[in-house]
């Protein structure tokens, strides 16, 4: 496996030369965050990075992510812009001597939390999903408050394309990711960069907006759109493993086993009795993952590809991007390290 950990840049106070200090650290997960979403990134941008986690002693060979235009998931006519864009942005990355790209298919919201600092037991902050602040919450009335979510759309634009989802079906947005797959996978082959989907965060829907990338079905589904080996899956364990009904040990297994997990996510999440969430420290006892035997399976495999500790609490006082200071992603690392080791 190789080690990776995301950084956001050079306003990141997670500066690269802390980074390089974890044990094991191989590569930096970044990307070129401020070029509008369908745009193509400037090679002088993808060049700067390069250098930059490169000096650091450091790989520069995995991004997250090339973020996909909604009207490529709306299927609309004016996708085959952005469609072609997308491919521009894979041949760059892939010149450049990226291996992997992390993207998802989630329509309007990214990954969704309904609190980003709730103070736990041990008196750390972490990110919750609870469906009481959930149901508070409306996006087309009122004013937005949701964590994690870059409110790209004002309230009109927010109306207008919540308007076009309300006439999409999953079958509809299903057919315009198998096309999507069917135009990108083969450029991604030509230049060497494996694709890998993120699932729904979480994997249900979001206020009546259809999510499709949430099971052992529709991993599968996903998988035979495009029977190739570039087309797979960035495995996240606290976005699958937060609805029981996923086995993350059994999904680890089955589709490290097949080739198609370029990316792992670990993170544990603690399952609540309503069906919300409380994202948790690494170590598998805090929360409700099998996180030793994922690893597990993982080595038995072979696994190659990228790993990062996800979303980490904030402890000792930290400040920053919630989600992603250092010192929890830090523990996160050396914990899956001392796993992958003794597997």
């Amino acid at each position: 496996m190789k080690m990776s950990f995301r950084w956001y840049g050079f306003s990141d106070p997670v500066t690269l030369e802390k980074i390089r200090q974890i044990p094991n650290m191989r590569s930096i997960v970044t990307a070129v965050y401020d070029v509008p979403v369908g745009e193509v990134w400037p090679e002088e941008r993808i060049a700067e990075l390069k250098k930059a986690v490169e000096d650091a002693g450091l790989v520069f060979d995995v991004i997250e992510s090339v973020p996909v235009h909604e009207d490529i998931k709306l299927g609309k006519p004016t996708r085959e812009r952005y469609i072609e864009n997308y491919k521009e942005n894979i041949r760059r990355l892939g010149k450049a001597g990226i291996r992997c790209v992390c993207y998802n298919f989630m329509p309007v919201f990214d990954w969704t939390r309904t609190q980003l600092d709730k103070v736990l037991a041990d008196g750390s902050n972490a990110l919750v999903y609870y469906k009481e602040q959930l149901e508070k919450m409306d996006p087309l009335n009122g004013e937005l408050s949701l964590p994690g979510w870059d409110a790209s759309y004002k309230k009109d634009e927010l109306k207008a394309v919540f308007a076009e989802y309300s006439e999409l079906t999953d079958e509809d947005l299903w057919e315009n990711l198998r096309y999507f797959l069917s135009e990108v996978i083969p450029v991604a082959e030509e230049y060497d960069v494996k694709m890998a989907i993120h699932p729904d965060d979480p994997p249900w829907p979001i206020f009546g907006l259809p999510r499709i990338i949430t099971d052992e079905k529709n991993l599968d589904r996903f998988l035979s759109l495009v029977d190739n080996k570039y087309n797979g899956l960035t495995l996240c364990t606290g976005s699958l493993g937060c609805d029981p009904k996923n086995d993350m040990v059994h999904l680890a297994d089955k589709y490290s086993a097949m080739g198609r997990i370029h990316f792992m996510h670990i993170r544990n999440v603690k399952i609540l009795e309503d069906g919300g969430f409380e994202e948790s420290a690494h170590y598998s006892e805090c929360g409700s993952l099998d996180i030793p035997n994922i690893v597990k399976v993982l080595k038995k495999n072979g696994f190659d590809g990228y790993i990062r500790p996800d979303h980490g609490r904030m402890i000792w006082g930290e400040t920053g991007k919630p989600g992603y200071g250092l010192f929890d992603r830090a523990l996160g690392a050396t914990y899956i390290n001392g796993l992958w080791q003794n597997a």
